[in-house]
């Protein structure tokens, strides 16, 4: 397999080997995987802990799974500010050129270690790529009914970016839905009757964190708006737009009891 070094300079990108670091970037909370897709990678890598970026240049890699990563482009390192609560904000600049192989470049590295900023070695390290795809990676195809499982920050930009594949399933459907807080387990069971189906009521979710719901704006209330990142969307079961408003909430009411959502979680009847 070709170094990840060699593609970026036969690509005709200008990498400095001497100065570079590769940053494997994870993380929880908003996860550096839903910024790429949301366009705002800079952004989020920007903000950092502590002066992680002593060299010159920054190789971006982003975890998928096991040893897979995916190029997120090289940075050039403008400067960096320390800041009020602890934290430092760095300037950088995408360099040119890299429009065909960002989110595109899948690359081979076993981790070894905690740490999440390598010194970059002239000879481009561990780091091999394994796979380009024939287009940039997005949120995938709606995957099912069944498989429904997206966390606060992809329902957002599922929504945003009005996925066809999501809205054409969403909306074509009324059902029962289940919101998982991540942060503590506790559930809430909700249903969708309206003339989009879940795709409106999903959508209005993703606009303000509690979608107009009386028993989840009071969560949001009590413990802050960001608290509805912790948020997470699942299916319970579908009905098509046939199916009366009445057997919809009459299942909704079913599943309330099966989870306990009214003893133990954030329904309130």
């Amino acid at each position: 397999m070709i170094k990840l070094v060699s593609l970026i300079e036969t690509a005709g990108i200008p990498l400095d080997r001497t100065s570079y670091k590769v940053h494997l970037a994870t993380g929880s909370g908003w996860l550096p995987l839903d910024a790429f897709y949301e366009g705002r990678f800079k952004e989020w890598q920007e903000d950092q802990t502590a002066r992680n970026f002593s060299r010159d240049m920054v190789v971006a890699l982003i975890h998928l799974d096991g040893s897979r990563w995916l190029f997120a482009g090289v940075y050039r390192v403008l400067g960096c500010e320390a800041l009020d609560n602890g934290r430092f904000r760095y300037s950088t600049e995408l360099v040119d050129g890299q429009g065909d192989l960002i989110g595109r470049v899948i690359v081979e590295h076993k981790r070894t270690a905690r740490a999440s900023y390598l010194i970059g070695q002239p000879d481009g390290g561990p780091f091999h790529v394994s796979e380009i795809k024939a287009r940039p990676m997005t949120i995938g195809d709606f995957p099912g009914y069944g498989a429904v499982c997206e966390p606060m920050a992809r329902l957002r930009i599922i929504v945003s970016q009005n996925l066809e594949s999501w809205r054409g399933a969403l909306s074509n459907m009324k059902g029962v839905y289940l919101i998982t807080d991540r942060s503590n387990g506790r559930l809430y069971v909700g249903s969708a009757t309206g003339s989009d189906g879940l795709w409106q009521r999903w959508g209005a979710y993703a606009a303000t964190g509690h979608g107009g719901n009386r028993d989840l704006r009071r969560v949001l209330d009590e413990l802050g708006a960001a608290h509805a990142d912790h948020f997470q969307f699942s299916l319970l079961e579908v009905a098509d737009s046939r199916a009366t408003d009445e057997y919809v909430l009459a299942r909704e009411s079913y599943w309330k009891n099966v989870l306990g959502s009214r003893e133990h979680g954030y329904n309130a009847n």
